[in-house]
């Protein structure tokens, strides 16, 4: 190799390691300004707070109002950090409320989604039956003028409302619909009328025994004075029939 070849194969060596040093400082330069952006953006992202607040649902009787004080307490300073479990725990425990959602939206949006209970009877005069015969409390009486009224023993919320449902249906029939219903602690059956005829059923041939007193009701004959108290319908056969004197102030 001659001086003049090997001074060339220097400087080559020379300019491939300094391109090299140059590349691997630019790749260090690169990932360093990444990161350091990266940090930074993440930074800002956790203290971004929750700005956004949506609230829905099916809420006869929960208000925004209402949902808004439950988690009043809550930090929405930081995004990230909120927990909507905990949010949705406060706002189940409201005492209408049957279900709750709850949601993050990037980024700043927090959404919450409400299902209020659907009464459909009280049940022992201090508690509430919904649609799926689970009972439940408010602390309010305000629905009870427009609710039938149920009474039982502990654990029969879903026998006593699956059987107003099947016995005030035959009842429509006839015109006539069940503003209370009895279930004692023999599982006998009564029932009172929106007439105020109370209906004694036992605890047999519910369906049956209903359908004689319908059969019955348009036949039986009343004085001038008197109304029909109640019907005890708990024959093979027939039935009994019990009148009330029509107070004056009562008359059409």
């Amino acid at each position: 190799m001659t001086k003049e070849n090997a001074t060339e194969t220097k400087q080559k060596i020379n300019i491939s390691f300094w391109a090299g040093v140059v590349f691997f400082a630019v790749v260090v330069v690169s990932i360093s300004s990444f990161a350091y952006f990266l940090n930074n953006k993440l930074s800002e992202d956790e203290s971004a707070p929750v700005t956004s607040l949506v609230i829905s649902g099916e809420m006869a009787y929960t208000t925004k109002n209402d949902i808004e004080k439950a988690i009043e307490h809550i930090n929405f300073g930081n995004f990230f950090k909120v927990d909507v479990n905990n949010v949705q725990k406060m706002v189940e425990a409201l005492p209408w409320v049957y279900s709750v959602s709850v949601r993050k939206q990037w980024p700043n949006e927090l959404k919450i989604y409400v299902v209020d209970q659907a009464p459909i009877a009280q049940w022992n005069g201090d508690s509430y039956i919904n649609a799926y015969g689970e009972v439940f409390q408010t602390g309010e009486n305000n629905l009870a003028d427009n609710l039938p009224d149920f009474f039982g023993p502990e654990g029969t919320e879903d026998v006593a409302l699956k059987n107003y449902k099947n016995l005030n249906e035959l009842l429509s029939y006839g015109g006539f619909n069940i503003s209370e219903l009895v279930l004692t602690e023999r599982y006998a059956w009564q029932l009172t009328l929106k007439n105020g005829v109370i209906l004694n059923l036992g605890r047999e041939n519910r369906v049956e025994r209903i359908q004689r007193f319908m059969d019955a009701y348009p036949h039986i004959k009343l004085e001038e004075d008197v109304q029909i108290n109640y019907v005890d319908l708990r024959y093979d056969t027939g039935f009994a029939v019990g009148f009330k004197s029509i107070d004056k102030n009562e008359r059409v």
